[in-house]
């Protein structure tokens, strides 16, 4: 046998060529594309990173280039009380509409999940909300919130039902929005819930019932358990997009009543193209860029050792 050695040797060298050769034909095929990421994504982090680290304002283009006190802005951030109410906002409306988008997809799901023609056509027009432009949405709402051109407030009116309007009521303008962003992207979280349960097996669900495991024992312990990663990825997903809910905000309540909807993008808008302290609002994207990763990477977390888990 040793005469076969060398055409071991050979055969051995020959695979780690070709393993080379196929690691240098992925890494040319994806640096294309790195590039293009890195130019579209990294460079301008980089930009808002440095011009943060500045009082650039629009008044004194030339600040542009003053590091003489690179974390100014974020000490003046830790003073500010109206960036502190922004953040307080800004969880409020997150964990709000994010857990209402969760709930309502959850069930609307369930309820579909039904294999017939007549509820796959109600399936698609239950995805409209999902595929209008953002500001179609803001008018929408707009229009259902204004007392007096809103069919809701006219048919609570005729039941004998009246109230002002939602979005000028400082203790319920944020919770308005919420209601607006759940509507637009509960469909998000009730496609992927449908995916799955279509994915779900049928013996364990038999062998839950023949033992004698009622409905909501079913639900609990075996349709949920496959649920819970899909929910998870959609939890991620809306809670990182719930910190863009600008449209709204800007048709809605513009902030307002007074300060009661300026969540922090908001905040940063009002600093940057209102007052055109961008600096100031560069730090304030960099903090929401940071807390957004940060909560991404608990959430995710959260969720995986939960489902390992289970």
């Amino acid at each position: 046998m040793a005469f076969l050695k060398p055409v071991f040797a050979n055969v051995d060298r020959a695979a780690a060529g070709w393993e080379r050769r196929r690691r240098r034909a992925y890494l040319a095929g994806l640096l294309p594309a790195l590039v293009v990421l890195g130019v579209i994504t990294l460079l301008p982090g980089l930009f808002l990173l440095g011009v943060s680290l500045t009082p650039l304002s629009l008044v004194n283009p030339s600040t542009v280039f003053d590091f003489s006190d690179p974390l100014g802005n974020y000490r003046e951030l830790l003073r500010d009380g109206r960036f502190h109410n922004s953040v307080l906002l800004q969880l409020h409306l997150s964990a709000t509409s994010v857990g209402l988008q969760l709930a309502v997809g959850l069930g609307v799901a369930l309820l579909l999940n039904v294999r017939a023609r007549f509820f796959e056509a109600i399936r698609t027009a239950f995805l409209i909300p999902m595929v209008l432009p953002p500001i179609v949405v803001a008018l929408i709402w707009k229009i259902l919130y204004t007392p007096d051109v809103s069919p809701l407030h006219r048919l609570l009116e005729e039941v004998g039902l009246p109230i002002d309007s939602l979005i000028t009521d400082p203790g319920l303008a944020i919770w308005a929005i919420a209601v607006a962003e759940t509507w637009q992207w509960f469909p998000f979280t009730m496609l992927m819930v449908l995916a799955t349960l279509q994915l779900i097996p049928d013996e364990p669900l038999e062998a839950a019932r023949i033992d004698g495991a009622s409905r909501w024992q079913v639900f609990r312990h075996i349709v949920l358990a496959y649920l819970r990663p899909a929910l998870v990825v959609c939890g991620l997903f809306r809670l990182i997009d719930s910190l863009k809910a600008f449209p709204l905000i800007y048709v809605l309540t513009n902030g307002g009543p007074g300060t009661a909807t300026e969540v922090t993008n908001y905040y940063g808008f009002i600093e940057a193209f209102n007052f055109s302290y961008w600096g100031y609002a560069s730090a304030i994207a960099v903090i929401m860029l940071g807390g957004a990763f940060a909560v991404s990477w608990l959430v995710s977390r959260l969720g995986w050792n939960e489902v390992h888990h289970d």
